[in-house]
């Protein structure tokens, strides 16, 4: 039996996207404890939902291991990604909100419209690829093309790259790289980083003066290098 969106509750379709998306960019296994981290939930509630979802045919699950999407669960992850970036993209873009205003909007609003409205939405915005934070946006047929970008954690002093996707999840951290003119395609060079310390700096768009940020904010930038990365342990 052939399973579409509409058939599955809120909370399935949002299992389906976290599960999908958690490993978009860090290629790691999902574990039950990154869905519970991403969904503010308890373990139990987490192994109910999954075990559901294992019921449906939708993911694979094999005790203490990695939960993974079947071949019918992932292209309805994809379309619930679909929908949440087309969204999130419209908001900005026609409705004038922040970027960071858009995320918590777009959860919601993911569940309530047909694929007809999605449709009419992508076509409306001229059929965008990435979202306002550069996450990349399944075609209707669920195809994905992601840069291959790292994370600026990553970088060490004299790497320098291009700006392709700030992590959506923390609002503050997208208003703090705003104040810093970081923005999409954007280039930026490190300067320092210093590990230990858990800081670097950087310059923006060969800007005179530095900027300090926090290893965690570095975390949620993502670059796509110059060149190949020096020494993985940044020694300096």
């Amino acid at each position: 039996m052939t399973v579409s969106l509409s058939d599955l509750t809120p909370v399935a379709q949002d299992y389906l996207k976290v599960i999908w998306s958690a490993g978009e960019w860090d290629d790691v296994s999902v574990t039950s404890k990154m869905i519970m981290q991403k969904m503010g939930v308890g373990a139990s509630t987490v192994s109910e939902n999954v075990r559901r979802l294992v019921e449906q045919d939708l993911v694979s699950h094999a005790p203490y291991g990695s939960v993974e999407l079947t071949d019918t669960g992932r292209p309805l992850a994809l379309q619930m990604v679909r929908r949440h970036r087309l969204i999130e993209t419209y908001l900005v873009e026609s409705l004038g909100y922040g970027w960071d205003e858009v995320h918590q909007e777009a959860e919601v609003i993911e569940h309530a419209v047909s694929d007809t409205f999605i449709d009419r939405i992508d076509a409306h915005l001229g059929h965008p690829r990435r979202d306002p934070h550069g996450d990349p946006i399944p075609s209707v047929e669920g195809e994905i093309a992601r840069p291959d970008a790292v994370s600026l954690a990553d970088l060490c002093a004299g790497d320098g790259g291009q700006i392709v996707r700030f992590a959506d999840t923390e609002p503050d951290n997208l208003r703090y790289f705003g104040t810093l003119d970081l923005v999409l395609d954007g280039r930026l060079l490190v300067t320092e980083n210093l590990r230990h310390a858990g800081i670097m700096s950087i310059t923006v768009d060969r800007a005179v003066h530095s900027v300090t940020i926090g290893a965690r904010a570095a975390q949620a930038i993502w670059v796509v290098p110059e060149r190949p990365l020096s020494a993985p342990d940044c020694a300096s």
